[in-house]
């Protein structure tokens, strides 16, 4: 970390390395919840109507963006700048109504606000940085809430830093996101199996 970056700039850094593993740590305290608390099939079936458009946002996203490359301002960035975080709150969302827990529903807001909001603030400057128009995109765009309609950046002459842009399932495996969906599906299993299968060992032992 550079001597000269303001306190501000040094939690910038640390929350950008830190919110994988994070990600872990949450998912523990999660299966630590669902041990305590058997779930509910009502709110389970619930969860599905938040992570599910979750993962789809995240994976449509992540078609799309060509990191530090381009300003991507098509697909899902025509209606929000950060789609992918946007996804994330979803499925995070979700999985905390499935397990009806407001302890995790606390941990996940404080975790995004304490994580999220300093590394978006982070990118923007360097997006502002390494783009010229990216301050006309943010006119247009909103950060974290979507428009209901698709935003329409006008063409510059010889502009290529706002491209028209499709979806790319190369982009989709590059960045790997078909993660979030396995870690979906996972976590569900743990919803639905994982005590059943843990009553029914601690019973056999008997």
């Amino acid at each position: 970390m550079n001597s000269h970056d303001t306190p501000l700039q040094t939690w910038q850094k640390i929350a950008r390395r830190i919110r994988v593993p994070l990600g872990f740590v949450t998912a523990a305290l999660y299966i630590f919840k669902l041990w305590q608390q058997a779930p509910c099939p009502r709110a389970v079936a619930w969860s599905l109507a938040l992570v599910v458009p979750g993962v789809w946002l995240r994976g449509y996203a992540s078609g799309y963006v060509k990191k530090n490359a381009e300003l991507t301002v098509t697909g899902p960035y025509a209606y929000t700048r950060n789609p992918l975080y946007l996804g994330s709150m979803l499925i995070a969302a979700g999985f905390a109504v499935a397990l009806e827990s407001w302890l995790v529903a606390a941990v996940l807001a404080v975790g995004f606000a304490v994580i999220y909001i300093p590394t978006i603030a982070s990118e923007e400057r360097f997006l502002r940085a390494t783009f010229a128009r990216f301050d006309e995109y943010c006119q247009r765009v909103p950060r974290i809430l979507p428009r209901l309609t698709a935003a329409q950046m006008p063409e510059a002459k010889g502009d290529a830093e706002a491209t028209a842009g499709r979806f790319s399932f190369a982009l989709y495996r590059q960045h790997r996101e078909y993660n979030a969906l396995i870690g979906a599906v996972l976590l569900y299993l743990c919803l639905l199996l994982a005590r059943p299968a843990v009553a029914a060992l601690l019973h056999g032992a008997r």
